[in-house]
């Protein structure tokens, strides 16, 4: 009975301690000036290649690009780079296109 009587009272402990409430700190960032917001908004109003497109629709679309390199590796990737952006391809098809930084010019090999 003595067993029984201390898992009862057990239970009933830490059934009392779940119902008290929870307490968590909320952290508030402060949004950035209002400077850096319209840079921001106007990189992401750049109009990118598309994962997936073929090297013919790029250079129809968005022109000739500025530098083309050669293949590397296996699967050759290829880097087109254009004034505001760079895109990679491999084989044929884009795999990613990245929006040049302002303040850093595009790296050359």
């Amino acid at each position: 009975m003595t067993r029984l009587w201390k898992t009862a009272a057990f239970t009933a402990l830490f059934s009392a301690i779940s119902l008290l409430p929870a307490h968590a700190d909320t952290l508030e960032m402060p949004s950035a000036p209002p400077a850096l917001q319209d840079e921001s908004a106007a990189a992401h109003s750049l109009t990118l290649p598309g994962r997936g497109m073929n090297m013919n629709a790029v250079e129809d679309r968005f022109g000739t690009p500025r530098t083309k390199h050669n293949k590397v590796g296996d699967p050759p990737i290829t880097r087109w780079v254009y004034s505001d952006f760079t895109v990679y391809f491999e084989h044929q098809y884009v795999i990613n296109a990245v929006a040049h930084d302002d303040a850093a010019a595009p790296l050359q090999p």
